[in-house]
């Protein structure tokens, strides 16, 4: 009789759990086979039906280890010893022929009468024949039962929809998308009220949904972060922090650089090896304390020395964009010492990686010439062939790229990618590079930005943070030593650049305000540190513990950013940039300013200022700008009201001189493109359609016009007015002035004729409804506007 318990002797080798389930329902047909009547074992015992059943199963694990090869040495050589299969039996397989002599019994369903029938006609070969055709034919039997279609609706069938199906992982995908998005922008929207980067947000949300908060709840991340579910939730990220650092790198301006450029490459060089430094022997004791001697101490010391030196420059453009720095002598000098060091930074990730993914020097080695050599093939042939193609199709002329160039561009991103990653290097770090080669003329690269940074933004970018998140488990720091070292690290991460950039600064000839500007701007980390330290994790370099110390680290230095420049830059202090004369940081001087138009006078306005957000405002401002212009006679410019079409009649050339600065206000907002344009300011104001076309009236009416474009939120576009006037000596400003008043007996007809009237928001709607009220603050009018104000009535 076949053995149906076994006694295991010792722990079952690798791979038997794959096989439980199978062997243990061989067990229980013998069982069943065992405990039958007695009719069924008046025959032959070797056609006993236990029989057959034993045979299956040792023919089971005969074809997993010989035909299939899909269990071990070890794992077959234990089932044979504990009984699963019969030994002798699978020796006899072994040999020629007998293989398939021997299966013949396996199939037959009533008795062996077939056997000797066949056997007196001398039909040896059929039978064998018969007995493979049988074989194959349950086997294809069994592979369409396994094939067959899956239920198509999961949720009437009585399954749990978010349960991860490799076959269909969409649905989970989608629980997990909404959740990351909502908890993200939850988050953004709490923590933008204390002016903190939606990063912040970002990498709190991970940590929250992690294993440090919401994984302790039963259940949570077992069923909405289930292990088999990462890989498609990592390639996801992978995709968008690859596309995010393609729009890093077209907000890398080689341009920026020249601007204060001694300054900025003092403070970049001090502000990368003081902290390049101490990093390193901060890695000492930490390697010694938390790291595996397994780890290599010369990677290890490489890797923390760059978490701890690089500058988080996206983050650093969104804080200096939203504190209005941008156009500032701080703001200039930090951006272009932003550029040098993060791309020093990239470069040494890049050969951190490169060691790291070798096997010996001269591996590393060919991986960094291929490196270098693809970066020059990059930005050479590649990108003067791009350029050439962009130009040729006009979409650097209309500012705009084609589906032909997006289709382009992607592809670019993504052989980048694919060829960094397949070289040694991470896929980061080709799409890195691929926006280095992007056009910057004519808001070429922002039309671009705009058209993919909302996908970008909202999924790609969250999802990856929130990897880093589940990453990071906070209950690792469960001891007074690793505290001691999370502090030691944010202290000597932030006091190394802080210290080392703000006397730099200061040996440049900036005050002690704007050196500790500097310092607290410099010290910030973030998106760039986190993506450092994932690689890292990934090669196995750091654990989970000194990951989450130096994820908190840089939570930490990023949130005391905002407020340490403000404390140390507040708005009173600041100096715009075109103060700087040939890299020196001058002042500009303060009180009253006389514009183009000389003296102020208060009877005869020369100089006006009118503001312009839209382009709808263009035909009521020209009409406008026409009309204050005034013969020297006295004869003023004529319209004919009467004409269906109303004509306005331009005065002569010999007329006052009259001067109209046109300040264009575009609204900043927290997408990538809007921080390029506020990057871009002067080289937008010549490419803006409602300025040219403004430039172009003046030209054509003997109008001196002057022009200007500031990026900023719609809440700063009145003391931004209030900043231009006092700069240019203006002496009457003209608002756009296109939504309802409440009470004011003024509407606003549509225009389908319905009649019924809405209110247009606009960026000066705060201003007008307290105007239009009876306690209107003339202290703003009066104190911070020292000149008439008059309304520009436009079409909606």
């Amino acid at each position: 009789m076949p053995k149906i318990r076994t006694t295991r002797t010792k722990k079952p080798p690798e791979g038997f759990e794959d096989i439980e389930g199978i062997l243990d329902d061989y067990a229980k047909k013998m069982r069943d086979a065992e405990n039958e009547s007695h009719e069924g074992k008046r025959k032959t015992e070797s056609l006993w039906p236990i029989m057959r059943i034993s045979h299956t199963r040792s023919r089971y694990i005969y074809e997993l280890y010989y035909k299939r090869e899909a269990i071990s040495k070890e794992l077959y050589d234990w089932l044979l010893k504990e009984g699963y299969a019969d030994a002798n039996l699978i020796a006899k397989w072994k040999k020629s022929g007998y293989e398939k002599l021997c299966c013949v019994r396996c199939i037959q369903t009533r008795s062996g009468q077939l056997l000797v029938d066949f056997r007196r006609q001398g039909s040896l070969a059929w039978i064998f024949k018969m007995g493979v055709l049988v074989r194959e034919f349950l086997d294809v039997t069994r592979m369409f039962k396994r094939a067959s279609a899956p239920e198509q609706s999961v949720l009437f069938a009585g399954q749990n929809p978010i349960a991860y199906n490799p076959n269909d992982p969409l649905p989970l995908w989608v629980v997990q998308i909404l959740v990351i998005i909502g908890m993200t922008q939850l988050l953004a929207l709490i923590l933008g009220r204390i002016r903190q980067p939606r990063v912040i947000a970002e990498v709190i949300g991970g940590i929250l949904l992690g294993p440090s908060v919401m994984g302790r709840i039963p259940g949570f991340l077992t069923n909405i972060f289930p292990t088999t579910s990462m890989p498609v939730l990592v390639l996801t990220s992978d995709i968008g922090i690859m596309l995010f650092l393609f729009l890093v790198g077209m907000e890398i301006d080689v341009r920026v650089m020249r601007r204060n450029a001694r300054a900025s490459s003092i403070i970049s060089i001090v502000g990368l090896v003081v902290p390049l430094g101490l990093g390193a022997a901060l890695a000492v004791p930490i390697y010694h304390t938390f790291i595996d001697d397994t780890v290599n101490f010369g990677y290890f010391i490489l890797f923390i020395a760059v978490a701890v030196g690089i500058t988080a420059f996206p983050v650093l453009c969104r804080i200096l964009t939203e504190l209005k720095l941008v156009e500032t002598t701080v703001g200039v000098t930090v951006l272009a010492a932003g550029v040098g060091n993060d791309i020093i930074g990239w470069i040494l990730l890049a050969l951190s990686v490169a060691l790291v993914n070798a096997s010996n020097g001269i591996t590393a080695l060919y991986i960094l010439l291929s490196a270098v050599a693809y970066v020059l093939f990059l930005t050479l042939p590649v990108r003067w062939a791009y350029h050439w193609l962009a130009r040729r199709t006009g979409c650097i002329e209309k500012g705009q790229p084609n589906l032909m160039m997006m289709t382009l561009t992607i592809v670019i991103v993504l052989v980048s990618g694919f060829f960094t990653d397949i070289i040694g290097i991470h896929p980061i770090f080709g799409g890195f590079v691929a926006g280095i080669i992007i056009p910057h003329q004519n808001g070429y690269a922002i039309a671009l930005v705009e058209k993919i940074e909302d996908l970008v933004a909202v999924l790609f970018l969250p999802i990856y943070f929130t990897i880093s998140g589940l990453r990071t488990d906070l209950g690792l720091l469960n001891n007074g030593i690793t505290w001691g070292y999370t502090i030691l690290i944010c202290v000597v991460s932030f006091f190394s650049k802080f210290i080392g950039c703000s006397i730099a600064a200061k040996l440049t000839g900036f005050t002690v305000r704007e050196s500790g500007a500097v310092g607290s701007l410099m010290a910030c980390k973030g998106l760039v540190e986190l993506i450092a330290l994932n690689v890292g994790l990934q090669a196995g370099i750091l654990n989970t513990r000194v990951f989450s110390m130096f994820v908190l680290h840089a939570l930490v230095t990023t949130f005391v950013t905002t407020p340490l420049v403000l404390l140390f830059y507040p708005e009173r202090v600041r100096v715009h940039a075109d103060a700087l004369q040939g890299g020196a940081v001058g002042k500009i001087e303060k009180g009253a300013s006389s514009g183009p138009g000389g003296p102020l006078s208060d009877t005869v306005k020369t100089t006006f200022t009118m503001v312009l957000d839209r382009v709808e405002q263009l035909p009521a401002a020209m009409t406008l700008a026409q009309l204050l212009q005034l013969p020297s006679t006295g004869v003023s410019a004529s319209i004919d009201f009467k004409a269906s079409d109303p004509q306005i009649t331009p005065p002569s050339p010999t007329e006052t001189a009259i001067t109209v600065d046109a300040l264009r206000l575009i609204e900043l907002t927290d997408r990538a493109s809007a921080v390029l344009k506020s990057h871009q300011a002067d080289m937008l104001a010549r490419s803006d359609p409602v300025l040219n076309v403004f430039r172009t009236f003046g030209q054509l009416n003997h109008l001196n016009v002057s022009t200007s474009l500031s990026v900023l939120g719609q809440e700063d576009y009145p003391l931004r007015v209030v900043q231009h006037v006092r700069e240019t000596g203006s002496q009457m400003v003209i608002f756009p002035w296109t939504s309802t008043l409440p009470g004011n007996g003024i509407s606003d007809e549509r225009s389908d004729g319905t009649g019924s009237s809405s209110s247009l928001l606009g960026p000066f709607d705060s201003m007008k409804r307290d105007w239009a009220s009876p306690a209107m603050p003339t202290h703003f009018m009066r104190g911070h506007v020292p000149r008439l104000l008059t309304l520009l009535w436009g079409p909606r």
